[in-house]
């Protein structure tokens, strides 16, 4: 199973909106056509 992370680089480390992650690339993508047009998350893989 993978995510997808977007960590926004104008905001703090421990603020809410610092760090997003996406259950899937759809959901990802939404977020990005509302919020962030250019912005880029990251694929991870989640361990268990």
């Amino acid at each position: 199973m993978t995510v997808f992370v977007y960590v926004n680089t104008s905001k703090q480390v421990g603020d809410a909106e610092h760090i997003k992650v996406f259950a899937n690339i759809d959901a990802a993508e939404k977020w990005f056509e509302e919020n962030d047009p250019e912005g880029v998350a990251f694929e991870y893989e989640v361990l268990e």
